[in-house]
């Protein structure tokens, strides 16, 4: 039986090449970024540092593409298995969602963090995006209560059966495979306003997160008319048109969220790696000044035309294209770097105003709720100044994380007074020297 499973573990590929959003994150690497983003669960009793350690060595197998070390050709990064010693969990850091250098920690891009009940799982970006990093989190845990004895916790949603075979489809790249659009729709290219700040020091990541009832905020969603996901975006253009506003500035710019869109969801993907692209609802306050439920009314119409399967098709097939071009295949690494960071730091990263992700309601074995306070969501460090929002709910909890290197938070401020102000009860959490408690106007 053993020799059975080795044979199968050695059909594996030995390398596997990114996928097509994972070849950029590489390339905008620099001494003080990198594509990192953290999942975290907090449990309802103390973690016991030992027995996650054992949990984390079951799991990490089951995941190939987590298990693996990222390499350097002449023509492009691939991951290879990496079976060095490691990942090995740490105490949790102030500041997470550190750049991950690819020579360091035993060469494994992802790192285990605990503290008190909290259970955090770091990922680079160039191993998956938040689906496959919530299930190598989840399996992880739901092993590491089986290992606690609550042997009943099942398999299901985000928990993977570890004595499975990894099913081809959780490794492929799924852009390549649904890339089939006959024509590229245009996206946008207008600078839009970026949010003045005085920068942190190197390493410094500042997080202002708020915790609340998913139910409030249904409530107050549907008084407008709007889903959650449309009416936090609304909320967050909101606060970044208030500050500004608040600000000295020679002509106004627009002001758009970046918001990634999950393709699971359009197409029949089982991939563990990156499958999103990313839509951008915004208004121009140089058409006139807005009210909230204008923004609101703007933000749901763009999400409504943009969000259907036939434009995210021709989005993703847009990359593709790039890709699948000759001259940009045959382009030394170094020149298809040079590229696309001048094309990422001049363009695309001017796209948007502030990034917005929503992972929605948490996809637990019901066996797994009893154990589970709530779970939370942080995007990484900017690549300029700026903030970022992450988002997810678990039972009636729902968290929202605001990540930023500048020192200043009134984007935040304005954002959490508005919810304040629309009737719904915020509690803040913060790693910063900030009172904490529930947020009033």
């Amino acid at each position: 039986m053993a020799g059975k499973k080795k044979n199968k573990a050695s059909e594996y590929k030995k390398w596997y090449k990114l996928d097509l959003s994972a070849i950029v994150y590489p390339t905008l690497q620099r001494r003080d970024f990198s594509s990192v983003y953290r999942l975290s669960v907090l449990m309802k009793e103390e973690v016991r540092p030992q027995v996650l350690q054992q949990a984390l060595d079951m799991t990490l197998p089951r995941f190939p593409t987590y298990k693996a070390a990222i390499r350097k050709g002449l023509f492009w990064r691939y991951l290879e298995p990496n079976n060095r010693p490691g990942p090995f969990v740490q105490k949790d850091v102030k500041n997470p969602c550190q750049p991950m250098y690819f020579k360091a920690n035993s060469r494994y891009l992802v790192r285990v963090y605990y503290f008190g009940r909290r259970i955090a799982f770091e990922a680079h970006h160039s191993l998956g995006d938040g689906t496959g990093g919530m299930c190598v989190l989840n399996t992880m845990v739901a092993n590491y209560l089986r290992l606690l004895g609550h042997e009943k916790i099942e398999n299901g949603g985000f928990v993977l059966d570890i004595n499975e075979e990894p099913h081809p489809e959780e490794l492929e790249d799924a852009y390549m495979k649904y890339a089939t659009s006959k024509v590229c729709p245009p996206r946008p290219s207008e600078k839009t306003y970026r949010v003045r700040g005085t920068k942190e020091p190197f390493y410094t990541l500042n997080i202002i997160g708020g915790i609340m009832s998913v139910e409030q905020v249904m409530q107050v969603a549907k008084s407008y008319g709007a889903t959650i996901t449309e009416y936090l975006n609304a909320v967050l253009i909101y606060a970044l048109l208030q500050k500004q506003n608040s600000e000295f500035h020679f002509r106004q710019r627009p002001v758009r969220i970046a918001m990634p869109v999950n393709l699971r969801r359009f197409f029949p993907s089982r991939t563990l790696r990156n499958f999103i692209t990313m839509i951008y609802p915004g208004v121009d306050p140089r058409l006139g000044e807005y009210t909230f439920p204008e923004i609101v009314e703007h933000v749901r119409n763009h999400m409504k035309f943009y969000i259907n399967k036939k434009l995210l098709c021709g989005d993703i097939t847009t990359n593709a294209r790039t890709q699948m071009n000759p001259i940009s295949r045959m382009a030394p690494l170094f020149v298809k770097d040079f590229v696309v960071k001048r094309f990422y730091a001049h363009v695309q990263d001017r796209n948007s105003s502030a990034g917005l992700t929503n992972m929605g309601v948490m996809q637990i074995p019901p066996s797994m709720h009893p154990y589970i306070e709530r779970y939370d969501i942080y995007m990484g460090q900017p690549f300029s100044n700026r903030t970022n929002c992450a988002v997810i709910s678990f039972g009636d909890v729902l968290t929202i994380n605001f990540t930023s290197g500048i020192i200043e938070a009134e984007v935040e401020r304005f954002f959490f007074k508005k919810l304040v102000a629309d009737g719904i009860h915020v509690m803040i959490e913060s790693n910063r020297n900030l009172p904490t408690g529930e947020v009033r106007d």
